[in-house]
């Protein structure tokens, strides 16, 4: 009898071995090469993009908020928690289908009715160990367990994903912030100029040397420059308490000043290497975060479709006791006393109402669906790539030619202040170069600041340091 159970035992964990279901194959779709040809990459497979990519604009202060809000933000910690719950559930999956061991301990007491016509005594005590194992013949659990490892991943790409996103976009506000603060400089700057101008057309006015025209003009440009100052600053008042948002503590909380520095960065063009921008490994595309938590939100899915048909199949369980059961408690512990059970179970199904079969249809449908939605997260990846690569060029050019022309209309508005100072031409001509002068500043700022801008947007569309973490 023991040798049978023996091999009904030894048969149960060969047939464990089985896992019924489809494989995970990654789809076949954008090869790689396709994928570089599309962004024009060189061939350079083990160039690394470092996470810390912001550094290279060697500012201190953006360096500091960055490292905030990855320790503070109330964003990167939800997704730490989400990571740590699919853990959780990583390990609550790969132990529902081993052995469960339980240890007990009873008294039972029964009084029967006088009346019932007879008398059944089963009064005793037990204790001991109960033990039961639902044996993963299919690999059902084996699918669930591997379901439950690709959303860990997915979560851990989320939380990749997160902290990319974060960065990026402490790095854009921040040089929003700083573009702010230098075409403020710049207004200020102008304002002060157009007042001593207007000053001396008022002068002019009062020695009968100019008309009212010409000094309406000048309060006129006085006044319009002096519009821009409320703007500028409410901008830089929002990019701070967006900063501060960012970093996880309350506007005006700020543990670093955001005043307006001497050395601000925008007050020059970035020299940027645009070449290398193609010198990645096209491999960047799958490995951004969230293309990895979309393939294994497909992995996870797949596994799904294994766990659906290993539902088709036979059950098989098997359970024991071993312990101790007497009518008294004195002997309870005695050798006469022990007591041994197991008994194995076959659960088949028959007859669900095609629940079990259309749930393998259900699964194999969203798996379809979710193969789609990958497909659409890697060409919105490229797409991104793409155009940040596009704009960082234009901006460049577009930069070169702002610099030309504020350069240019230092030039006219120097010799056509001094002209008009000599009497030389109308005031009309001096508020035009006035007015032409502020707009090229402020379009040259706001090109630097661009710059940084688009640059921020090629290192977040390329996966802000496209090495996955390891969790």
């Amino acid at each position: 009898m023991r040798k049978n159970s023996l091999l009904v035992f030894s048969s149960m964990i060969l047939l464990s071995s089985c896992t019924v279901g489809p494989d995970y194959r990654a789809p076949g779709f954008l090869p790689e090469k396709q994928i570089a040809d599309s962004l024009g990459l060189k061939d350079t497979t083990g160039r690394v993009i470092p996470s810390d990519w912001y550094r290279q604009f060697n500012d201190q202060t953006l360096n500091y908020l960055i490292a905030c809000g990855l320790r503070d933000s109330p964003n990167v910690a939800a997704a730490i928690r989400r990571l740590r719950e699919a853990r959780a559930s990583l390990n609550i999956a790969k132990a529902d289908y081993l052995p469960v061991l339980n240890a007990s301990g009873a008294f039972k007491y029964d009084k029967p009715g006088k009346n019932i016509g007879y008398e059944l005594k089963n009064n005793y005590y037990q204790t001991g160990l109960d033990a039961s194992w639902e044996l993963d013949i299919w690999g059902g659990g084996r699918r669930q367990s591997e379901a439950a490892q690709a959303l860990f991943k997915a979560a851990a790409a989320d939380l990749d994903n997160v902290r990319v996103s974060l960065v990026a976009e402490i790095a854009d506000t921040y040089i929003g912030l700083r573009t702010a603060q230098e075409q403020l400089r710049i207004s200020r700057e102008n304002l002060r100029l157009q007042q001593d101008i207007a000053e001396l057309v008022a002068e002019k006015y009062r020695a009968g040397l100019t008309d009212d025209i010409a000094l309406n003009q000048a309060y006129y440009a006085v006044e319009t420059t002096q519009s821009l100052i409320p703007a500028l600053e409410q901008q830089i008042s929002a990019s701070s308490n967006a900063l501060a948002i960012l970093t996880g503590v309350l506007p005006g909380h700020l543990s670093v000043k955001l005043e307006p520095v001497t050395d601000n960065l925008v007050s020059r063009r970035f020299d940027f290497d645009i070449d290398a921008m193609f010198n990645i490994p096209s491999r960047v595309v799958r490995a951004r975060p969230d293309v990895r938590a979309a393939e294994q939100q497909l992995i996870a899915q797949n596994a799904k479709i294994g766990q659906a048909v290993a539902a088709l199949f036979p059950d098989i369980s098997v359970s024991a006791m071993f312990g101790y059961q007497s009518i008294r408690g004195t002997q309870l512990f005695t050798p006469s006393s022990e007591a041994f059970s197991w008994s194995p179970a076959l659960t088949l199904p028959v007859f669900h109402w095609g629940e079990l079969v259309n749930n393998v249809e259900l699964q194999k449908e969203t798996k379809a669906e979710y193969v789609e939605l990958y497909k659409q997260t890697v060409l919105t990846a490229v797409g991104e790539i793409k155009d940040s690569m596009t704009a960082v060029q234009n901006e460049y050019r577009k930069n070169q030619a702002d610099y030309k022309a504020e350069e240019n209309m230092r030039y006219v508005h120097k010799y056509t202040l001094a002209k008009y100072r000599q009497g030389l031409i109308e005031f009309g001509d001096l508020l035009d170069a006035e007015q032409k002068l502020l707009q090229a500043q402020n379009e040259l700022a706001a090109g630097n600041g661009a710059i940084y801008q688009n640059i921020i947007a090629y290192y977040k569309a390329i996966g802000g340091g496209f090495e996955p973490a390891v969790y």
